[in-house]
C-alpha cells in the first residue's frame, strides 16, 4: 500500500483540531429524536453527525433500523444544524440511497469488512464518486483483512479514507464488549500512516462508564479522532442502550481529554529520554539473544526426543512452566497475564522448532 496516496484528514474539509469527533445515536429512531440530539451537540466540538439507518443485527426479529426514511431526518439535521452527516452502508442499495440523499461520509461496518465480496461490491458502486469513506475493522482480529478492505475502496478511486477501530470480538468474559487489541490499530497506522485513524470507544466498551477511559487511551496513542454514540435518552435507546451517552456527557469527556504532543524531530529529544531509549534498544537486543539461546536448547531437546521416540508436547511440563512464570511475574510487579501471553508465544515457537527437528527423518526418507 506504500505506493497509494491517501489524503490526510486535514485535507478533507471536515476536520478541525484534534480530536476529530463523530457523534450521534447508534440508531435513528424518529425525526424528533435525531433532531433533538443534533440540537444538543456542540458544532465546535463535533465535526460529523452519525446515525445508523440500516442496522445489521445478530439475531432475527431485532430492530434493524428505520430504513431509508431516516435519510430524510439526516438531511434535516444537515439543513437546520449545519452538521456534515454520515451513516453505515452494507450493500450497493444502501450506497446508492445514501449518495442520492447527500450523505457526506459513508462508513463500512465491521460485519461488512469481514466479507471481501461485500466490500468489493460497495467499492464497485463507488467508482467515480468523490466521497470520504471510513472502514471499520473486521469483527475478527485480522489486520490484513482490514487493510484489504481499505485497498478495495481506494482502488475504486476514493482517496479520502479513514479507519475506525471498534475492537474485536472474542469468546469469554472481558470488561470490554470488543477487545481493543490496540497493537492491531497501531500496526495499521504504521503501515498506512496517511489513513485517518478513528477510535470507537462505544463499541469497544459496550459500557458508557468506560468510554472516557478508552477515549483518553486513544488520544495517548495519537489517534486522529473519536466516534462516540450519543443519545438524548440513552436508557431508552432502541439499540445498544448501555454504550450510549448524552450530548452533555460527551462534551464533558471532550473537555477533560488530555492531548499530548508527538515528538516529530529526533534532534529535540531531551538527553534523558535519548538515554532511556538507548537502554530500551539494548534490552531488546538482550531479549533477542536470550531467545536465540533458548531456541538452541529447545533444538537439543528436540534431538533427544527424536532419538528416544518421545512426543513433543508435554502438557504437565508446560503447565509447570506457566505457573512458575505467573508467580515470577507477580513477584516482579508484572502483570501475570502479560507474561503468560509472551511465554505461550515462545512455547508455540518451541513446538514448531521441535516438530521440524523430529520431521527431518521423514524428509531424509523422501530424498
Amino acid at each position: 500500500m506504500s505506493e497509494i496516496k491517501i489524503l490526510p484528514l486535514a485535507d478533507w474539509e471536515l476536520s478541525s483540531d484534534r480530536p476529530f469527533v463523530v457523534a450521534g445515536p447508534c440508531s435513528a429512531e424518529s425525526e424528533e429524536q435525531v433532531l433533538k440530539i443534533a440540537s444538543q451537540l456542540d458544532k465546535d466540538k463535533v465535526q460529523l453527525f452519525r446515525a445508523g439507518i440500516w442496522k445489521p443485527r445478530t439475531r432475527p426479529n431485532a430492530f434493524e433500523g428505520v430504513g431509508s426514511i431516516g435519510l430524510k431526518w439526516l438531511q434535516t439535521v444537515k439543513k437546520e444544524y449545519g452538521f456534515k452527516i454520515t451513516t453505515e452502508v452494507a450493500n450497493v442499495k444502501h450506497v446508492y440511497e445514501a449518495l442520492k440523499a447527500g450523505v457526506d461520509v459513508l462508513w463500512i461496518g465491521a460485519r461488512t469488512t469481514t466479507n471481501p465480496f461485500a466490500v468489493q461490491e460497495i467499492a464497485d458502486a463507488l467508482q467515480g464518486v468523490d466521497i470520504p469513506v471510513f472502514v471499520k475493522n473486521p469483527v475478527n482480529p485480522d489486520l490484513e483483512l482490514w487493510i484489504g478492505a481499505i485497498e478495495r475502496i481506494h482502488q475504486a478511486g476514493i482517496n479520502r479514507i479513514g479507519a475506525i477501530h471498534r475492537g474485536f470480538s472474542s469468546y469469554g468474559k472481558s470488561k470490554y464488549r470488543n477487545i481493543p487489541h490496540w497493537q492491531i490499530a497501531i500496526d495499521l497506522k504504521r503501515r498506512l500512516p496517511e489513513v485517518a485513524l478513528i477510535n470507537d470507544p462505544s463499541h469497544i466498551t459496550g459500557n458508557s462508564d468506560l468510554i472516557e477511559m478508552v477515549s483518553q487511551k486513544a488520544m495517548d496513542l495519537n489517534f486522529d479522532g473519536l466516534m462516540i454514540e450519543t443519545h438524548n435518552e440513552p436508557s431508552k435507546a432502541w439499540s445498544d442502550a448501555k454504550q450510549q451517552i448524552t450530548p452533555f456527557h460527551l462534551h464533558e469527556i471532550l473537555n477533560r481529554l488530555v492531548l499530548r504532543d508527538e515528538l516529530m524531530d529526533e534532534a529535540l529529544l531531551p538527553d534523558t529520554l535519548e538515554e532511556l531509549r538507548a537502554k530500551i534498544d539494548q534490552l531488546d537486543n538482550d531479549l533477542l539473544d536470550s531467545l536465540m539461546n533458548r531456541m538452541d536448547v529447545v533444538g537439543k531437546i528436540g534431538e533427544w526426543k527424536k532419538k528416544n521416540n518421545i512426543s513433543i508436547y508435554q502438557s504437565s511440563r508446560f503447565e509447570d512452566i506457566l505457573e512458575a512464570v505467573r508467580e515470577k511475574a507477580i513477584s516482579l510487579g508484572l502483570k501475570p497475564e502479560f507474561a503468560e501471553i509472551i511465554f505461550k508465544a515462545i512455547h508455540e515457537e518451541s513446538i514448531s522448532l521441535q516438530t521440524s527437528v523430529l520431521n527431518t527423518q521423514f524428509e531424509q526418507v523422501k530424498k
